[in-house]
Parts: C-alpha cells; structure tokens; sequence
C-alpha cells in the first residue's frame, strides 16, 4: 500500500497540481495587494470613495449589509480584470509552439489517392 501510495504521489499530474495550487494562493496574494494598494486608489482618485459598506437596509431585526455586498463584487471585477490583463501579457510573452499537423485520412482515402496516382502515371 505504501508503494502505490508512493508511485500515486510522483505522478506528474498531482506534482503539476501540487505547484498549480501553491503558485495560484501565492498569485492570488499578489493580485489581491495589486488591487488593495494601486487599483483601488487609483479608481478612488477618479470616481471618489468606492465604500459602499455604509450601504444597510432593515427589516425587523434583521440587517441586510448590501453595501459589503457591493464592494466584493467591484473587487472581484477588478480583480478579474487584472488577471485577465495579466494572462494576456503573459501569453504574448511565452512563444507558443507550431502544433504538427494530424494527417485525417482514412486508410480508404489513401489507397484511393494511391489508385488515382497510379491510373495519372498509366495516363
């Protein structure tokens, strides 16, 4: 059990998404402090205060905080827009590679074009 579990763990897919999930919580702070520290004061210049988390309606006893709720969607756009930017430069910068191409002939097209070939050289 202990090999299995061995060889499960050194297979590349659960290392690539061992490294995906540590890369992506380290990118996630990054982008977070990217919109927290630059973006958001930066919109602040321009449009004013972005805090709607004043923003409350009641009914009875209970408190809809629909402000809070505003401020975490801005903050998800932003920091979709970001990494959207960001993906973008980042694929620009990697050079992709030609893909080869896949021959998608059946074994019937081949002798087929065969048999054309031989009845345009008997020609």
């Amino acid at each position: 059990m202990l090999k299995e579990f061995k060889e499960f763990i050194a297979r590349g897919n659960v290392m690539d998404l061992a490294v995906g999930v540590i890369v992506g919580a380290a990118f996630t702070a990054i982008v977070n402090s990217l919109v927290d520290n630059l973006i958001n004061p930066l919109l602040g210049i321009f449009i004013g205060s972005i805090d709607f988390s004043d923003l409350v309606f009641s009914v009875g006893k209970a408190h809809f905080k629909y402000g809070a709720f505003i401020n975490s969607i801005i903050n998800f756009l932003i920091i979709a827009f970001v990494v959207f930017l960001l993906i973008k430069l980042i694929n620009k910068l990697v050079a992709k590679k030609p893909e080869p191409e896949v021959d998608t002939t059946t074994p019937e097209e081949r002798y087929l074009k065969e048999i054309v070939d031989l009845l345009k050289e008997k020609n």
